[in-house]
């Protein structure tokens, strides 16, 4: 089969021929429709998270069971599936408290990818998946079994960019309705953040970017008021449309630390930070820890949207069926595998919301 491999850093991907192997016990194979991009692949090709290569990147996709192996139960042959990078073993304490969104257990695909080049070397699945190519082999938990009449280019967005940015209103912050809520960055994650504030009632949904046609998308999304912070005062104008006590809940979906320090301006009193984007190693942030104490204010840290896959995915499935979530309209392009590279670069010049590898 044909897939992107990462090589070396900072480098763009290469087309090869790779071999899969057939899946274990508890895994299965799925020949993929559609992988869409995201920061977190850029993230890593740019080596801002180390790991060890080559490896194939790729982890927001979507495809058909074409195999599975022993002890699988609940997908079968032919099942449209989602494939996320969420991998849970259902017993460890994480799981076992309802947050299998952060399970840690070892599985043996980790140290044993099920990836091998030509030349017989071992080529990782990065990001648990290795979804830049025509198949994966994942553990049966990273997978959700979606309607066949459901558009799997679409569908391949609830697997990272969807439920990172909606869960993490939803379900990690938990979101009244008539709460003020700001989202600072406007890309693909921070649009659905934007969008679930709209789903909950939030008022007013405040979205900044630096892009012009990120803060048009995000009124698209339901934001009620956009601001771009080069050409505006961010703090004077959330300040001004929330009756001068700040945000009841930032949302910072930009991976940069003085994003995240911004955020922090934003609040009100007794305020809710809450941490989506994912900056490179090392990157600190500085609080001033008086104030967080003295205003109760909080600080949430945002894993995939803590998402229950069998209970989410459902439910957002639902949701796209009824019109009332955005999914066709998070995609920019559609590509081909080899055209990858071209795909990666517009994402990361702020072109596109979110570009889709198309398999054929």
């Amino acid at each position: 089969m044909k897939a992107a491999i990462c090589r070396e850093f900072n480098k763009p991907l290469h087309i090869e021929e790779l071999t899969l192997a057939p899946p274990e016990e508890g895994e299965v194979r799925v020949k993929l429709a559609a992988c869409a991009i995201c920061h977190s692949d850029i993230t890593y090709m740019d080596g801002g998270w180390g790991g060890t290569l080559p490896m194939v990147l790729g982890h927001e996709a979507a495809g058909v069971v074409v195999e599975t192996g022993a002890g699988v139960h609940d997908i079968k042959m032919g099942d449209h599936v989602l494939v996320t990078l969420i991998r849970s073993c259902g017993h460890c304490a994480d799981c076992e408290n309802g947050k299998p969104y952060i399970c840690s257990t070892p599985f043996p695909i980790d140290t044993n990818s099920r990836l091998t080049s030509v030349q017989g070397e071992k080529v990782g699945q990065g990001l648990r998946t290795g979804a830049f190519a025509e198949e994966v082999v994942v553990d049966q938990s990273q997978l959700v079994s979606l309607p066949k009449d459901l558009p799997l280019d679409a569908a391949s967005l609830l697997s990272c960019g969807v439920i990172t940015g909606l869960g993490a209103v939803v379900n990690t912050a938990e979101v009244d309705y008539g709460s003020s809520v700001v989202v600072i960055g406007c890309g693909g994650v921070g649009l659905n953040a934007v969008q679930g504030a709209a789903l909950v009632n939030a008022a007013p949904i405040i979205a900044l970017d630096l892009v012009e046609e990120k803060l048009v998308a995000a009124r698209n999304f339901g934001a009620t008021h956009t601001v771009d912070p080069r050409a505006n005062n961010a703090t004077e104008q959330v300040h001004a449309l929330t009756h001068g006590r700040g945000a009841d809940y930032v949302f910072v979906a930009a991976g940069s630390p003085k994003a995240f320090e911004q955020g922090l301006d934003l609040l009100a009193p007794s305020g809710t930070l809450v941490i989506v984007g994912m900056p490179p190693t090392g990157q600190k942030i500085a609080v001033e820890a008086g104030n967080i104490a003295g205003a109760a204010q909080k600080i949430l840290g945002s894993k995939m949207g803590s998402t229950r896959l069998r209970i989410d995915i459902p439910k957002l499935v639902a949701l796209y069926e009824a019109g009332r979530l955005k999914l066709d309209e998070l995609i920019t392009g559609r590509y081909p595998l080899d055209q990858i590279n071209e795909a990666i670069d517009e994402v990361r010049a702020d072109k596109a919301l979110r570009n889709v590898i198309i398999f054929e």
